[in-house]
């Protein structure tokens, strides 16, 4: 019945809709709230290439898929999948996973628009990469295969087993592994190590690297600390007593990511048994989701959108993670670093473009699974290869329509429209 609504083959058309938005001024439009000062930062990081800008633009995108014809299906989506937004992290018990890992814009929508983004996201890597298109859209067909074969499978797993499901396929060797091998590296120690000064003389504090890490003034870092009570009333009880055990001892500001600079984002340094019993929280901005205009908002509070959004799509999910709020503006509160790694583009090369793309598929044909009718949406795809070869010709016209979108952001850079400042 759905496919007579809408044919798996119209999920692979795309062309730019007459009266479409300029994309800079999309992009520009979507800055409302953000720190100015900051803004250039981002631009710079857009203007490094394609898939640079695309992660920044993520506003261009929702509007575009907005306009196009949509299955019905709902689920919980990532709303910025990318071959970046997933990545390995430590589970409540310590060991490591692999999983989505990005939510700022999560949200309830459309489960073709998680698979659209995250592979228009594999070829515009794929090209930074040296890759081809042919290499690129294979890759994106094995996501296809991986996402439809593995929701059959799902379709049938009692409930509980996949609540309990994790994704190992895959991780013993290739990207995958590479990614768990550099979490097991990113221990709170190191990141200790990284982001302070002054351990080896007592208490640390937060070093200062302008403008993307420096210290906060008292009169700040009083109101993140204060926020935190409101924070610890998000956590469950237990989870309460752990957080109870950790003293603050510093707040700093710190600029992360493409998409997020320019929002107000605080690291807050808490300490247990001394250094060697570290605890980072990262105090985040949140905004409404970029696709709040086409799916509703239904006024929830932007830091708890993104906890529980992440709370439902992924397996193990940090145990500390909360929401809170400073001076009327919406945080989401989680820990900054535990044993967390994600993929560099230029690691997707040859064979390993493919092997991602089979895990990625894998991972988010759960994450919809979870929150979704798993039974319809592995009716929908199918058996064969018609899905899979739709979406590989979405995600070559999507990711032209991207590179054409950052040729006009850099004339825009060139311009003086588009204040920039490169190298951050």
């Amino acid at each position: 019945m759905l496919r007579k609504h809408l044919g798996r083959a119209m999920l692979g058309r795309w062309k730019a809709p007459a009266g479409r938005a300029d994309p800079v001024e999309t992009v520009l439009r979507a800055e409302h709230g953000r720190l100015p000062k900051l803004l250039p930062i981002k631009h710079g990081r857009m203007a490094v290439s394609p898939f640079g800008f695309f992660r920044g633009a993520v506003a261009i995108m929702a509007a575009d898929l907005a306009t196009l014809p949509f299955t019905g299906l709902g689920v919980q989506i990532c709303g910025d999948a990318h071959v970046r937004n997933l990545g390995a992290f430590a589970a409540p018990d310590g060991h490591l996973v692999f999983d989505v890992d990005d939510f700022d814009e999560s949200t309830r929508g459309p489960w073709e628009w998680d698979l659209k983004r995250l592979a228009t996201s594999f070829v515009l890597a794929g090209r930074e990469a040296g890759m081809g298109d042919r290499a690129c859209v294979d890759a994106v067909s094995d996501l296809a295969r991986w996402y439809r074969t593995a929701l059959a499978r799902f379709a049938e797993m009692p409930f509980l087993r996949l609540e309990r499901y994790e994704i190992h396929r895959h991780t013993q060797s290739g990207p995958v592994r590479a990614i768990l091998q550099k979490a097991e590296r990113s221990m709170p120690q190191q990141v200790l190590a990284k982001l302070t000064v002054g351990a080896e003389r007592g208490t640390p504090h937060f070093a200062t690297r302008r403008p993307v890490l420096f210290r906060e003034p008292p009169s700040t870092a009083r109101l993140v600390v204060g926020s935190l009570k409101g924070y610890r009333d998000t956590l469950s009880a237990e989870r309460q007593l752990v957080l109870d055990r950790y003293r603050p001892v510093d707040v700093a500001f710190k600029v992360v990511g493409t998409g997020s600079v320019g929002s107000r984002d605080y690291v807050v340094l808490a300490l247990g048994r001394g250094v060697r019993d570290p605890l980072m929280l990262q105090v985040k901005e949140s905004f409404p989701s970029a696709y709040a205009p086409y799916v509703g908002d239904d006024g929830i509070h932007p830091g708890r959108r993104v906890a529980e959004g992440q709370r439902r799509m992924q397996t193990w999910s940090d145990p500390l993670i909360g929401w809170t709020s400073i001076g009327g503006r919406p945080f989401l509160v989680r820990q900054l670093s535990d044993h967390k790694a994600s993929v560099e583009p230029d690691e997707l090369r040859g064979p390993a473009l493919q092997e991602y793309a089979a895990v990625c598929g894998e991972v988010f044909a759960k994450a919809h699974a979870r929150t979704g009718d798993a039974a319809a949406l592995a009716a929908y795809c199918g058996v064969g290869t018609r899905f899979d070869r739709a979406l590989g010709r979405f995600a070559v016209a999507y990711a032209d329509q991207t590179t054409a979108d950052y040729e006009r952001w850099v004339g825009a850079i060139r311009a003086g429209r588009v204040p920039v400042r490169r190298g951050v």
